[in-house]
């Protein structure tokens, strides 16, 4: 029973991430990105905020996979999930990094 609740809730989360990577990818409501929350007023009124959206929204995305791949092995019990989640949190990493150094060089 507790490994039904606790899939639920993974997955709860990760609906909620895969609504906020999709308003991201629509460039709707409140940019979660270092690069906007640390630029002054000025910076942010000349700054580009498309490819942060993209960011933001891509990192979402893979995190609400994470989660969704996580509760997939909570209820199945295949430990090869837990596998593949660890690569997507890697994926996900190098992708932000990635991602921030080729921004910041624009």
């Amino acid at each position: 029973m507790k490994e039904i609740i606790v899939a639920c809730v993974l997955f709860l989360i990760s609906v909620l991430l895969f609504l906020l990577s999709f308003r991201s990818f629509r460039e709707k409501g409140i940019l979660f990105n270092n690069a906007w929350i640390y630029a002054s007023e000025e910076e942010r009124k000349i700054m580009n905020k498309k490819p942060h959206y993209r960011q933001t929204a891509i990192v979402f995305l893979l995190l609400g996979v994470v989660f969704a791949i996580n509760a997939i092995a909570i209820l199945t019990g295949i430990d090869i999930f837990y596998l593949v989640a660890i690569a997507v949190v890697i994926a996900t990493v190098v992708y932000a990094v990635v991602s921030s150094v080729k921004t910041d060089k624009k």
